[in-house]
Formats: structure tokens, sequence, C-alpha cells
């Protein structure tokens, strides 16, 4: 390489760095204010990712211009174009892929939720657009593809008989996103007791996080064939009830009063209530010692009707104590028989 072909790669080089680093830092920034502005929230994810290559875009392309004053073999020239091609077909398929997966968690533009998505979705769609790119590669760097996509054929059935169980699991999980019934977030319960909010759903199980902050990892496999409490369907509000017991004694009439009345003080207190809920109550049976009923009020979340039990009793018991409505304390009548003479 001559002192001049030396000179102008490093020209065109340096060239191709100043024109990214203007890109980067006047173009990019005036084109995501632009788009900030827009409904569609995956345009800023797209310009994000695009922004990242930029420099190494300019620079490549200032390397290759740089190369091409460079006197030297044909075949020298023609390296650096694949290589070029596949540096950029790389890059594109990058872009695609991480767009494509972060559309499934963008951001709900009417509200300050996040859109969870399961990490099988994304991890299945960067699976596909990085193999369809490692084929453009090959054929781009004049490698017949046929034989390999044959070849995979066989290949995939003797993998597939290998990995019966992650296979399994893998369409479990494919079923369990599809059907709805079990999203990222959902508070469920196992029909084994097991029961916690959705953290993630991935290729091979879906995990668990529980009240006591633990994770439960069930085989998607399983979790298809077992019987699931969803306490987010089909919306997040649940119906909940306290268990109260009053003495035979009581004005059922003033027991139901006072008791809705509480109901609706502590809704009306509470912002993890519905409001637009009517509270209630129902006796439901004669029991040992008194007459039991049940209280029922309406939370927005499963997890938040804990909260309001804890609150609920207190105002009860406190209400009861008031107006004389007494809960009793179980009570055993107890018989000896004695045999006759003593």
């Amino acid at each position: 390489m001559t002192f001049d072909e030396m000179l102008y790669f490093s020209f065109y080089v340096a060239g191709g760095l100043i024109a990214g680093l203007l890109v980067k830092k006047v173009i990019s920034p005036i084109v995501k204010r632009a788009v900030a502005h827009t409904r569609w929230t995956a345009d800023d994810l797209i310009i994000e990712s695009i922004g990242k290559w930029v420099i190494p875009w300019f620079i490549a392309l200032g390397f290759f211009l740089g190369w091409r004053q460079v006197e030297m073999d044909l075949k020298y020239h023609q390296w650096i174009e694949k290589g070029l091609a596949v540096f950029y077909i790389f890059s594109i398929t990058w872009i695609v892929a991480t767009v494509l997966s972060g559309m499934t968690k963008v951001k709900d533009p009417d509200s300050e939720a996040v859109v969870r998505s399961s990490s099988i979705i994304g991890n299945i769609i960067k699976v596909i657009v990085y193999c369809i790119g490692v084929l453009v590669i090959l054929q781009s760097l004049g490698i017949s593809i046929t034989p390999i996509l044959a070849g995979l054929g066989v290949g995939g059935l003797a993998v597939a008989l290998a990995l019966q169980d992650t296979l399994s699991n893998l369409f479990a999980g494919i079923q369990i996103i599809s059907t709805k019934q079990i999203n990222p977030g959902d508070f469920i319960k196992l029909e084994s007791g097991q029961e916690g909010f959705v953290e993630d759903i991935s290729w091979r199980y879906t995990a668990l996080k529980t009240g006591a902050n633990n994770i439960i990892i069930v085989p998607n496999s399983k979790l298809a064939g077992v019987i699931v409490s969803n306490y987010f369907l089909p919306d997040k509000e649940v119906v909940f009830d306290i268990a109260v017991g009053v003495d035979y004694n009581s004005d059922l009439q003033k027991v139901e009063e006072v008791t809705v009345k509480v109901l609706k003080e502590m809704q009306q207190a509470s912002p993890d209530c519905v409001q637009h809920f009517e509270p209630f109550i129902r006796f439901q049976q004669f029991g040992e010692s008194s007459i039991q009923l049940k209280a029922f009020l309406k939370a927005k979340t499963f997890g938040s009707q804990f909260l309001i039990k804890h609150e609920l009793m207190k105002r009860i018991q406190k209400r009861y104590m008031e107006e004389g409505i007494s809960i009793p304390f179980p009570v055993r009548n107890v018989f000896i028989n004695k045999p006759d003479g003593e």
C-alpha cells in the first residue's frame, strides 16, 4: 500500500466516521422528536434499533470505499464486497428481529401500563428471523441453500425424536399463549393448590411468582394438562366474602342492616374496592353455636382483597360490639354416661 493509497483509505474511513456521528448526533434526535408524537409506539423501537448501527454502517462504507482506492488483486476486492454484504445483512437481520420481538412488549399509548408478553413469542420470532438472515447470507456468498434445507428436514426428524419432552413443552407453551386463557401478569391457582402471578411463559416452563416472593417453575406440558383457576379472567375484579357467626338471640334484620352499612363504609374508604358494586350479605346456615352468614364485597384485583379483609374484620367486630351483636364462642355440650352403680 502506497502513501497515497493509505491517505485515501484513512480519508474515507474518517469521512464515514464523521458522517455517522453527524447522523447520530444531529439527524437522529430530530427524527426521534418527530416520531415521539405519533400514536404508533413501535416507531420509537425502530428508530432506537437503527440508531445503534448508524455509525458502524458509515464506518463500514468508508472502509469499503477506501479499499477500493487500493491497488490489489480483484479477488480481494470481491472478498471485501462479500464481507460488507454479510455485515449489512446481519445488521438488518438484528434490527428486524429486535423490532418484531420488541413489539410484543410495547407500551400502550392509552395507559401507563406495558403490554406484557411471553418470552417464548419473542424467542420464536428471533429464531425465525435469524434463520432467514443466515439463509440470505449463505445465498449472498454463493452457497446453495437447497441441500441445507433438505438436510435440515432429515436432521429435524432426528432432533424431534431425541427432544420429545422439550418439544412437548414448547408446543404446550404455544398452545397456552394462543388460547389467551393464561397471560403474563395473571394470578392463577393450580388444582394442586399452588398459586401465584404468571411471570413468564418460556419455551420450556411457566414461572409463577408467589406472595412469599418465590418462583414456582411449572413445565408447560404439565400446566396444559391441569385445571387452572385464573383470577384475572374475564376481568381483574373479584367478589370476595367474609364468614361471620352471630348469636342465636340476635335480631337478624338488624344484623343485616348493620353489616351492610359497615360494608358500604369500607367500600367508600378503600380505593381498592369497586365503587359501583352493591355490597350484600347472605345468611348461610344454623351452625352448632351461631347463625352463619357471609358478607360480600368486590375488589379491583385478587391481591387487594386481603388488605380489605384485614380492615373489614376490624370494622365489623367493632361495630358489632357497639350495636350489642354477639359473635359467640363455639359451644359444646358434653354428656358423660356412667355405668350403673357408680
